[in-house]
């Protein structure tokens, strides 16, 4: 009695590993959420309290310099245009090939017995022929505005941003997230994102044409046990 419950036990589990192997949508995320969009601006005091000068460390911006981003809370916009194109190609042929051939001539009157001619030839032939490529493409163009979130000890900006835009029951979400260097930044606080390091790029969709590109629970089901 014990090793049928045992067995029946065995059986759930398993049963309720596949279903949950079946029914888990297959999403990553490629944007850690917690990671932060979005960050205040500090107030403009030092250590906390105020000095009573005009110069304020938390709110120093270079006279002689154009307003760039360079605190917790600005702005800037990045221009996304991410191509990227791989190919791999290989050919290998190989061709072998052997012939041997022996005749013996016919004598006659060799001890009384005629002997006829004889003749022998063999081949052998090898081929072998292999080909294989491999082409990727990819191309993301776009444009978001982040808020810096935080300030590096070697002046590198920490840059995070996300959109939201919803349109009926359908939604579009893009995430983007990076470290970029301030002095890279173009006029009118634009950077482009080849220019930014550990860039994490995530667009979303949501709603009925994102559930219609999702294959159904039962057929996620059946291909997690299936060999083929």
């Amino acid at each position: 009695m014990r090793s049928a419950h045992r067995v029946l036990s065995a059986a759930v589990v398993l049963l309720g590993a596949a279903l949950a192997a079946g029914c888990a949508a297959p999403r990553h995320e490629v944007v850690a959420d917690v990671l932060p969009t979005t960050a205040r601006p500090q107030a403009p005091v030092a250590n906390g309290m105020p000095t009573g000068g005009v110069f304020q460390a938390a709110a120093y911006r270079p006279l002689f310099e154009d307003r760039k981003p360079r605190y917790v809370g600005d702005i800037l916009t990045v221009n996304i245009t991410e191509r990227l194109n791989a190919s791999q190609s290989a050919n290998s042929a190989t061709e072998r090939s052997a012939e041997f051939e022996v005749a013996f001539p016919g004598a006659r009157g060799v001890l009384g017995l005629d002997i006829n001619p004889l003749a022998a030839s063999a081949s052998a032939s090898n081929t072998f022929d292999g080909k294989g490529a491999t082409t990727s493409s990819n191309a993301f163009t776009g444009v978001i505005t982040v808020t810096v979130t935080d300030v590096l000890a070697n002046g590198n900006l920490v840059i995070a941003g996300e959109k939201r835009i919803g349109i009926r029951r359908n939604s579009e979400v893009l995430k983007f997230t990076g470290v970029i260097d301030p002095t890279r930044i173009q006029p009118g606080n634009v950077i482009a994102s080849t220019l930014v390091a550990d860039a994490r790029l995530d667009y979303r969709g949501g709603g009925y044409i994102e559930e219609a590109q999702i294959k159904g629970w039962l057929s996620r089901f059946f291909d997690s046990f299936s060999p083929f």
